[in-house]
């Protein structure tokens, strides 16, 4: 499949097909909901959206590491070191390091601002001494450059109907729903490294702090105090969706199933986050298979409409090429 994409994206050189294979890897082991959404974009554009995903996963690897040997000093020698790679593979266009070597190539064929990785890293080497945010504000900033960059390095890859900058409000809405998910799902797993991303402001409103959160971690239980704080980030994050939902009509067509596909499989973890009762301290909220088929299969369907119409199964043909930020290449 991998070998599909790349010739339909015009990638020949052998070496840059393996960088963009690395980062389909990357992507299909660690990102396995974006992962099973990107399988609806037509081929040319799927291994540039691997590629910035191959980036993010290895730079939040680094950050992440389990391995407890490894200072908050290391880790930022990696950090600095991943970046000031980057930074020369921008400059002269190259790099020996697979994931920049992809991105790199992604960056040039679509035109993609090179600011918005500074503040990706810049917000990764926050999660190196920031263990928690004072208020949603400061959440905010933080996850300008760790959620909502995202959002907007990939917009000029699935390419936009709408006048320029009209869809990037609605495409860095989505990745910051995606990272509040996440967030809410994933309280308990952040709070063994020591981080707690739900607002403390918010948290203290309900009467929680750290010892309760860890005392429901320790207990496998869910104090009706912590359900409360979490509903409220949780009803934050709906009208958040609600925003980003409305960018999905301003995409290139090809891309809408791809995106709105993405949008409900990843709003349905917190339907099942909600279902629960908020009880994610102790286990992990998961979508059932049944569930991702019944949102999968009608997007499927519209993708193959969109190639019948097209006359053409996508393959073969190229989107970017050094394009403009949200230039449509059918």
């Amino acid at each position: 499949m991998i070998t599909r994409e790349l010739n339909a994206a015009g990638v020949t050189d052998p070496a840059l097909r393996a960088a963009y294979a690395r980062c389909r890897d990357l992507n299909s082991r660690d990102g396995k909901t974006y992962f099973l959404a990107t399988r609806l974009l037509p081929p040319h554009r799927r291994p540039a959206v691997h590629a910035l995903y191959g980036f993010a996963r290895w730079a939040d690897d680094i950050v992440d590491d389990p391995d407890p040997g490894l200072t908050a000093e290391e880790r930022a020698v990696r950090l600095t070191k991943l970046d000031d790679d980057l930074s020369a593979a921008l400059r002269y266009g190259r790099s020996a390091h697979p994931v920049n070597a992809a991105l790199c190539d992604t960056v040039f064929r679509y035109g993609i601002d090179p600011r918005l990785f500074t503040d990706f890293m810049r917000s990764m080497r926050m999660d190196l001494t920031v263990t928690e945010y004072a208020t949603y504000e400061d959440l905010r900033r933080y996850m300008h450059g760790s959620a909502a960059v995202i959002g907007l390095q990939v917009l000029p890859v699935l390419g936009s109907v709408a006048p320029p900058g009209t869809a990037e409000p609605h495409a860095a809405s989505l990745g910051v729903a995606f990272q509040l998910t996440n967030f809410l799902r994933d309280v308990g797993e952040d709070l063994d490294r020591d981080r707690v991303y739900v607002p403390q402001d918010l948290l203290s409103a309900h009467g929680v702090d750290r010892e309760l959160l860890r005392w429901c971690r320790v207990h496998r239980r869910t104090d009706v105090r912590v359900r409360a704080a979490l509903r409220d980030l949780g009803a934050m994050t709906r009208g958040i969706y609600r925003h980003a939902a409305r960018g999905v009509p301003m995409l290139h067509p090809a891309s809408r199933p791809c995106v709105g596909t993405a949008l409900v499989l990843y709003r349905a973890i917190l339907d099942e986050i909600e279902a629960a009762g908020y009880a994610v301290m102790h286990r992990r909220a998961v979508v059932p298979r049944r569930r991702k088929a019944r949102a999968l299969v009608p997007a499927l369907a519209r993708t193959a409409a969109l190639r019948v119409r097209a006359g053409s199964p996508f393959a073969g043909r190229r989107a970017g090429g050094g394009a403009l930020p949200g230039t449509v290449t059918p």
